[in-house]
């Protein structure tokens, strides 16, 4: 029998369903979750010793590849030192002033634990800094487990959302108005009607979290031009695209500035951290300046911000970006190119390191496009792709990573793998 499969079992008896992230379970495509025993550059292998080439990249973080000596020696120096203090320390300065240079909005940030308290703590933040209650996400995008962002759309044009986890009352997303993800007028809509009590826009500029969707031209000027207009701030989750997309993430692509800026992933080299910054004048508002209060006991974690110390220097290497920006998209047009040539309905896109493949003829703009998607062609696409030593998301709805480390050959490699997958698809 796989190991994994006895892992899996055993898993499931002392953590709910098998895993501590739900994705994990392969609940979305079926089968048996792969246990990682190790991961080196771009590659990590399993229990049963099977190597695989990764592509989620635990989702974003290992954009140098798994494993960077580099990262993992200042993680070791850090760690001899002391693994946790409750107290300030330089490096916390350091990682802060790195961000605040590299980010076009942030002139003071907090540190935190993940993404999920960045992006928590932002709404907090917005509210206090506004004095008003409502605010306004998008369907599919998603931006943590806190209760009042766990919503979805209800019926209509504008709408209230509805909780889509259980333990979350009705009341505490009462004041969450979900929209449409690429949706202009939804958002001249929203304001039109509820300008003056919108806190805030929360919005993953470039989304990950139905695949990889970006803006059409124009929404996140709309996004940027309603809030001024209406005295409401505009987060950007860049939990993800944060040093993932480009230098400066996605508002660095754009020209478009942010209030409120979150961040994660990346910014810890693989380490649990988390991080929102803005204007001096916003940022004023949190304990102990102001009245909103925020507090963690591992916050600014010395060993996290090592790693994410060591990799934000190791990201500024001359060309970075441009190298990692070629060779996804050489993965993506390759991988288009070879379903093209069996027959089969396939799409893709990306923007620097990140990047969505798609059963459509056209790439998508909005969640219910990725919904229309063959789903379950996909299914069968994974699995065929494990079976080849090649690993993405094992869900439709998730981006996928590319890392410094996959080099022409392990890019080359893949594509041939894919080949000879669409040729059995299309054979059914």
């Amino acid at each position: 029998m796989s190991r994994n499969v006895e892992l899996f079992a055993r898993a499931s008896r002392s953590i709910p369903g098998g895993v501590n992230s739900p994705v994990r379970a392969f609940r979305s495509v079926g089968g048996t979750p792969r246990f990682v025993a190790r991961a080196l550059g771009p590659y990590f292998w399993d229990a049963d010793d099977k190597r695989y080439i990764d592509y989620i990249g635990s989702w974003g973080p290992a954009i140098l590849g798994h494993a960077h000596p580099e990262v993992v020696r200042a993680v070791q120096e850090a760690a001899v030192h002391g693994l946790s203090y409750g107290a300030p320390t330089e490096a916390e300065i350091i990682i802060a002033e790195m961000l605040i240079e590299r980010m076009p909005s942030i002139e003071q940030v907090r540190l935190v634990s993940s993404g999920t308290e960045a992006t928590m703590t932002a709404i907090r933040l917005a509210r206090g800094a506004t004095g008003r209650n409502k605010i306004i996400k998008f369907e599919g995008c998603y931006h943590g487990h806190a209760d009042s962002l766990l919503v979805k759309a209800g019926s209509g044009l504008l709408t209230f959302g509805n909780p889509t986890s259980a333990g979350v009352p009705p009341e505490f997303v009462a004041h969450t108005i979900v929209l449409d993800y690429n949706d202009i007028e939804g958002v001249r809509a929203a304001f039109a009607e509820h300008g003056k009590e919108i806190a805030c826009i929360i919005v993953e500029p470039v989304a990950g979290n139905m695949n990889l969707i970006k803006p059409i031209p124009g929404f996140l000027e709309v996004l940027r031009s309603e809030c001024t207009a209406h005295g409401a701030l505009l987060i950007f989750d860049e939990v993800m695209t944060g040093f993932r997309v480009g230098p400066q993430g996605v508002q660095g692509l754009t020209g478009i500035k942010p209030d409120i800026t979150t961040l994660a992933k990346v910014i810890g080299g693989g380490m649990p951290i988390g991080a929102f910054g803005g204007s001096k004048e916003v940022m004023a508002n949190i304990a102990p300046l102001g009245g909103v209060y925020q507090a963690g006991t591992l916050s600014g974690n010395p060993v996290a911000v090592a790693a994410g110390i060591t990799t934000l220097k190791l990201l500024a290497a001359p060309g970075f970006y441009e190298d990692l920006s070629a060779r996804t998209r050489k993965l993506v047009d390759g991988l288009v190119a070879a379903a093209h040539k069996h027959g089969i309905a396939f799409s893709g896109d990306c923007v620097g390191g990140m990047f969505g493949v798609y059963f459509s003829n056209t790439v998508p703009t909005t969640l219910a496009e990725v919904s229309a998607s063959n789903i379950d062609m996909f299914k069968v696409f994974f699995h065929a792709m494990l079976d080849e030593g090649v690993y993405f998301a094992p869900s439709a709805y998730e981006a996928g990573f590319v890392s410094a480390t996959h080099d022409d050959s392990v890019i080359a490699a893949t594509i041939e793998a894919a080949d000879r997958v669409f040729a059995k698809l299309a054979k059914g």
